[in-house]
């Protein structure tokens, strides 16, 4: 009887196994990091809400920061640069505005 119990075990999808259901990305509020807070505020007080890809210690913005600004579209991608195509020039987005109500 025991085999069986174990047998049923590894047939159960882990879906059905409490505690491991996948959560639908939609159904919850995404929350800004402090890195993302930072970067997304420096757009506020900039035309158009550019954003920059410098930090005030002339460190650049890390690249997982911005993507992930970018997928929460917290950020938008602003023009494509000539000089270095492989940084992504952004800018605050509506929604991006959102996460500061006080401004």
């Amino acid at each position: 009887m025991t085999l069986q119990l174990v047998v049923e075990n590894k047939r159960r999808k882990p879906s059905a196994v409490k505690g491991t259901r996948k959560r639908n990305p939609k159904s919850f509020k995404s929350v800004a990091t402090p890195a993302q807070l930072k970067w997304l505020s420096r757009g506020l007080d900039q035309a158009g809400g550019k954003l920059p890809l410098f930090d005030e210690e002339g460190q650049r913005i890390s690249e997982r920061t911005i993507h992930s600004c970018l997928e929460k579209g917290w950020a938008k991608p602003w023009f494509n640069n000539p000089i270095k195509p492989d940084w992504q020039i952004c800018g605050l987005t509506d929604a991006g505005r959102k996460l500061f109500p006080d401004t």
